[in-house]
């Protein structure tokens, strides 16, 4: 151990890489997945999808009976019972590889990485007591000092200092951003790197436990928990495999006796005396239960959280993918998520006697070195809407700058024997009072309007000559970001309310909210409101979605049935809620919101399509089974196919390839659209009802076509 003087300013490092976007389902994947798809077929893995693995396990009975009695019809009818299930295993494995591809990413932010561990630090000391430790052997508490061009070590808060830091490992972004002591951009996530200054982080995760070891072990699947209505999907899966499994074993008496009784009918490869032959009865068994659905519904689940993680969101959990898909309430915040956040000036009003171009030159000569986005939009509007040349305030060497305080809660310019002030209401009437000024009525009828039509007022003063008078007032507007009505309307026709949540008194937030186009909106809100407002809508039976960064929205966060925090916060909001948004990006609940959606349509259409979708084998296969015994059952054979073996052989490969077919679709998502349950639904049942029961009667023929005059067909 050293004790060392670290010094407070350090060179900024190199610049961050570019972002490198998730690409779309690679063809090549397919390939590169199918040894997980052979590993998957162990019975020991397969046993969690029953539907499948009742399939293997008649892939396995019929091998035993082909072995015994080969023929190409058997083994024709064997090699696809095994490729239905290897297929099936192949739509999970591309799913996962997907994410794997993703967890080799973030590995690469992942590295051996030394830390500086601090001994017995107090805010302010200078003089740094530390040892060298190995990144892994940091525990909760620990301190870390961390300089530019160093990686941190482990995820924390930083509790001294202000640095430039690259997340692009962790979110892909290149530009860096201020990580600072304080406030709520304070927390910091391992492997990340520092690239100015030097900042003291505290450590606030479990070894083994941080943010990059949750990302990889998420988007790999290896902690993905089946969610409640997957789980209920996969025991009516069930059920339908146990009550068609039922509905097979009875076709074998009922065989026996329609043979018994027509004795001169002979014996096919369908249908002897002894009954229906244990092939034709396992293909009937696989075709008739739900394969199409039980393959594709985990790799349904894992895209899902693949297409957040391709976003730049991190579900903890599929639940709450699966609750963003039912929200019904949505709260956001007004600055930042609504409105631009920077307020701009939108209009100039002078008062009697005072024209709009003295206004607007007074307003820009006291803005030319206000460096806030307020101030600096006041200099763009005088420019663009008064034509006055924007100055430099190096153009005015002998002017005097007055910059703004939280005190005097103005800014303003010495020039010329004019004093020229911009500010709150307030205080700048008082220093035109002290000045021996006499404001007019007119500028407290000019103020209040502004706020109640929800802008922002800055009054402008001058003393000039020994004379104190107020000139006007400029109008700072809470710019609304541009197609948030439009995306709140395809809200609203979705069945979702939205609220918009802000600090602004009632006027100002009625006006915002008017303007954006949400439902509600809460003012003036405090934690303890939010939280009660999130508690009423779920009392009234609603899922609640909401963003937040501080440690104050905690508590909401974690009520929230989706809690969206942001990667810039507080640690304790990241805890809190069940997604992170990499990027910070309030609007993204949005989005998230409708990937929940896409992925609960997917799940229903592909539902649909294959339950749909047995109508046509059922068609194929039974008058197959029995025509020969009663002759009235070829009237079913609409497909007019060729043979009992060409119908049961086509309809088996068909059940294989639309489980392949499908897996791009399980993985994209059915295209989704903002539109009311009903309309939904309506779409559901028209193109995946519709096309599930006509697509396997064409498909079936065209298989027919081409395989009638293989061997024994």
């Amino acid at each position: 151990m050293a004790t060392h003087v670290l010094p407070t300013q350090n060179a900024p490092g190199p610049q961050p890489p570019g972002k490198v976007g998730a690409g779309l389902l690679d063809p090549k994947q397919l390939v590169r997945s199918l040894p997980d798809a052979f590993r998957k077929l162990n019975p020991a893995t397969l046993w969690r999808n029953p539907v499948m693995f009742i399939v293997e396990i008649g892939a396995v009975f019929t091998t035993v009976l082909a072995i015994m009695d080969p023929s190409f019809f058997a083994w024709a009818i064997v090699v696809w019972l095994w490729l239905t299930a290897l297929f099936a295993n192949l739509a999970e494995a591309v799913a996962e590889g997907r994410g794997k591809a993703q967890a080799a990413t973030l590995r690469a932010a992942k590295r051996d990485t030394n830390a500086r561990r601090l001994k017995d630090w107090t805010a302010g000391r200078r003089e740094l007591a530390w040892d060298t430790v190995g990144a892994t052997d940091l525990k909760q508490g620990d301190h870390v000092v961390v300089e530019a061009g160093e990686i941190i070590p482990g995820d924390g808060d930083v509790v001294d200092g202000i640095a430039s830091v690259d997340e692009s490992a962790i979110t892909g972004e290149s530009a860096p951003v201020i990580r600072e002591s304080g406030g709520d951009r304070s927390a910091v996530t391992g492997g990340t790197k520092v690239l100015s200054d030097r900042i003291i982080v505290k450590i606030t995760q479990k070894p083994g436990e941080s943010f990059i070891d949750r990302m990889i072990a998420l988007v790999e699947g290896a902690s993905r928990q089946k969610t409640p209505n997957e789980i209920a999907l996969n025991i009516l899966l069930a059920a339908l495999t146990i009550i068609f499994l039922i509905a097979t074993v009875t076709m074998q008496p009922l065989a026996i006796y329609s043979k018994a009784q027509n004795p001169g009918v002979p014996d096919s490869l369908a249908l002897t005396a002894d009954g229906v032959t244990g092939i034709v009865l396992v293909s009937l068994l696989v075709c008739l239960i739900p394969t199409t659905i039980g393959a594709l519904l985990s790799a349904i689940g894992i895209a899902g959280m693949d297409r957040l993680v391709q976003r730049n969101v991190l579900a903890m959990s599929g639940r709450a993918v699966e609750a963003a898909g039912d929200v019904s309430t949505l709260l956001l915040d007004k600055t930042g998520t609504i409105t631009l956040g920077n307020r701009q000036a939108s209009e100039f009003h002078p008062v009697e006697g005072v024209s709009a171009d003295d206004l607007a030159a007074a307003a820009q000569l006291s803005s030319l070195a206000d460096e806030t986005p307020e101030g600096r939009s006041i200099v763009v509007y005088a420019k663009q809407a008064y034509g006055l040349r924007e100055r430099q305030p190096g153009e005015l060497a002998h002017a005097t700058w007055v910059p703004f305080t939280a005190q005097t809660r103005m800014s303003g310019v010495d020039v010329d024997g004019r004093q020229i002030r911009k500010g709150a209401a307030a205080a700048v009437m008082k220093w035109i009072r002290d000045a021996g000024g006499h404001p007019s009525d007119e500028v407290g009828h000019i103020v209040d309007g502004i706020s109640a039509a929800g802008g922002t007022p800055l009054v402008v003063g001058e003393i000039s000559e020994g004379q104190a008078h107020v000139l006007g007032v400029v109008h700072l507007k809470d710019v609304v970001k541009q197609g948030m009505r439009e995306r709140f309307d395809e809200m609203r026709r979705m069945g979702i309310k939205t609220v918009m949540i802000t600090g602004d008194n009632p006027l100002t937030a009625r006006a915002i909210a008017e303007e954006a186009g949400v439902d509600d909106f809460l003012a003036e809100a405090t934690p303890e409101d939010k939280l009660a407002l999130i508690k009423k809508e779920q009392e009234g039976g609603r899922l609640v979605a909401m963003t937040g960064d501080g440690t104050n929205d905690a508590p909401a966060l974690a009520q929230a049935d989706v809690g969206v925090a942001m990667n810039t916060g507080t640690s304790a909001a990241k805890e809190a809620g069940n997604m992170v948004d990499l990027d910070s990006n309030p609007t993204k609940l949005i989005e998230i919101v409708e990937i929940g959606k896409q992925l609960l349509i997917t799940r229903g259409a592909l539902t649909t399509f294959s339950i749909a979708n047995d109508i046509a084998k059922y068609f194929a296969i039974i008058p197959a089974m029995f025509a020969a015994v009663y002759p009235g059952l070829d009237t079913l054979n609409i497909m007019r196919l060729s043979s009992p073996q060409s119908a049961i052989l086509s309809a088996v490969i068909f059940n294989a390839l639309v489980i392949i077919a499908l897996i791009p679709l399980a993985l994209r998502g059915v295209r989704y659209r903002p539109e009311s349950a009903e309309k939904l639904l309506s779409r559901n049942l028209y193109m995946y009802g519709l096309g599930g029961i006509i697509a396997p009667f064409v498909g079936i023929k065209v298989i027919d076509l081409l395989i009638q005059f293989l061997p024994g067909m």
